[in-house]
């Protein structure tokens, strides 16, 4: 693909994007294609490095707590 083909590309996604639809996985919510691109790109990285601080068990187990728990303690101290 030619850098001349590929530049009208971006600027067809790019036009899609504007108008609101997902042209990039992961890039929900970005009001142009460079957007949506950086979106992507942090939620990506963003998950992968929670991963990697809490290891896999640990955050399957963050998944379930939700934000209750915690709560829910101080709650009762307080009391």
């Amino acid at each position: 693909m030619s850098s001349g083909q590929q530049q009208q590309n971006r600027e067809e996604l790019d036009a899609r994007a504007r108008q609101g639809e997902t042209v990039v996985p992961g890039g929900t919510g970005g009001k142009s294609l460079e957007a949506q691109e950086h979106l992507a790109e942090g939620r990506s990285r963003g998950g992968q490095t929670r991963k990697e601080q809490l290891g896999t068990k640990g955050f399957q187990q963050m998944g379930r707590k939700g934000g209750l728990s915690t709560m829910d303690q101080s709650g009762r101290e307080r009391a």
